[in-house]
């Protein structure tokens, strides 16, 4: 029996061959950790009584979640990371840099790899062909001072995808609605393998969108083929040697296939407090909800494309009086390719809040705290109540373009009025 593409990448590493079910130790690629679960793997690094990190050029410790720091608390946690790294030799992104997903997909993750990251959404860099997946602080601490870590490894769920998306209609919204249709928890501990056909439409952008929220259904990883695309990409960030083709074998063996087809799907709204109650933007329910906030950014929609499609609906226009824009890319690049194609001249005249580069309010610890009862709008990936930092607020979750459409309106709005 063939394998799966967790499988095959696994079984690269195990330096055997592996199936779904078996727990294996295998060697890591590169490991990251964030401002918020960094400093508990750097206590456990210190409690194991290491001094000499395994691999310190592929550690990445990343200070994006609260940057700038807000409070006294916090500015000790990145002292101490920062420390950390003087120490070691670790490669530290200091506050500014960007999201750690964002960077670890444009400077360093490669097709084949193994990345654990004590983030949930470390799983962004399966659009990569890596298995990229995240952990809790202890077991990335681990795999930090021995360059080993441990796997159950995963089913998968093969979402087979065909046919193309429509005009006003992107990868988030070919996500929420997958999510919907599969549930919150309907892949749990699963990896999502997307394929067929339809993936040879869908841009870089659209591919690191579909795999960071596979662990809103749940997943362990999402992970697309290495192809052509995968390929290009590598190549226009300087690193086309670090190209190999993964994929899964055609007799690989699925625990479920879902088939959908993307020129069906319309703009989706995942409504509070869960990323699977979803509907369509054109549902009655999405009628009249105010909107007071819009949040543009984050490791899921924080990327040039995400705000080359905000710039092109906003230009010329005004944000809905009563609403706040906050914009906030991804990574540094972003924000320097925001500031050349004259993105950020757009986005301040129409009245919106840029922010430097990094989680900012998708964390709920600044930068965009909501009041009670008010509704924002957001690209990020979660809704939890709570989650930006008020459960007395409410948060959905739609597309740049349903973002920014709403923003203009003040109202949830389909985007393709813009369009």
């Amino acid at each position: 029996m063939g394998k799966t593409l967790a499988e095959k990448i696994i079984s690269i590493h195990a330096k055997k061959n592996v199936k779904a079910g078996e727990i294996v130790v295998v060697p890591v690629s590169r490991c990251l950790t964030q401002d918020g679960t960094g400093p508990l793997a750097i206590y456990k690094i210190f409690e194991l009584g290491v001094e000499k990190i395994y691999a310190p050029e592929r550690t990445y410790l990343f200070i994006d979640h609260a940057s700038p720091s807000p409070r006294k608390e916090l500015s000790n946690d990145h002292k101490k990371i920062r420390e950390f790294a003087n120490k070691t030799g670790a490669v530290l992104h200091d506050i500014g840099d960007g999201v750690c997903h964002q960077i670890m997909i444009e400077k360093y993750l490669n097709p084949g790899e193994i990345l654990i990251g004590a983030d949930s959404h470390t799983c962004t860099g399966g659009a990569l062909g890596a298995f990229a997946t995240g952990m809790g602080s202890t077991d990335v601490a681990v795999g930090i001072a021995t360059g080993k870590t441990w796997l159950r490894v995963p089913e998968t769920i093969k979402i087979n995808l065909k046919g193309n998306l429509q005009k006003g209609v992107y990868a988030k919204d070919l996500m929420l609605y997958i999510i919907g249709k599969i549930g919150a928890d309907g892949a749990t501990y699963k990896a999502l393998e997307f394929g067929g056909e339809g993936i040879k439409n869908l841009k870089m952008s659209d591919r690191f969108t579909l795999s960071n929220m596979a662990v809103e259904a749940g997943a362990k990883c999402g992970l697309f083929p290495s192809d052509e695309i995968t390929y290009m990409y590598l190549k226009e960030r300087g690193r086309p040697e670090k190209y190999q083709e993964i994929f899964p074998d055609n007799d690989a063996e699925y625990e479920n296939v879902i088939e959908i087809d993307m020129n069906e799907i319309e703009p989706m709204v995942a409504f509070p407090h869960t990323v699977d109650n979803v509907r369509k933007i054109t549902d009655p329910e999405c009628k009249n909800i105010r909107i007071h906030q819009v949040f543009i950014g984050t490791c899921t929609n924080g990327r040039i494309e995400d705000f080359e499609i905000t710039a092109k609906i906003l230009k010329n226009r005004k944000i809905a009086k009563g609403t706040r824009l906050i914009i906030t890319p991804a990574s540094r690049e972003v924000y320097s390719l925001c500031l050349e194609k004259g993105f950020l001249k757009i986005f301040n005249e129409a009245g919106a809040s840029i922010n430097n580069p990094g989680c900012g309010a998708c964390v709920g610890v600044h930068q965009g705290v909501l009041a009670d009862g008010e509704n924002c709008l957001s690209t990020q990936n979660r809704n939890f109540r709570g989650r930006m930092g008020n459960p007395n607020a409410f948060i959905y979750l739609s597309s740049p373009a349903t973002a920014i459409a709403s923003a203009i309106t003040g109202y949830l709005t389909d985007p393709r009025e813009f369009l």
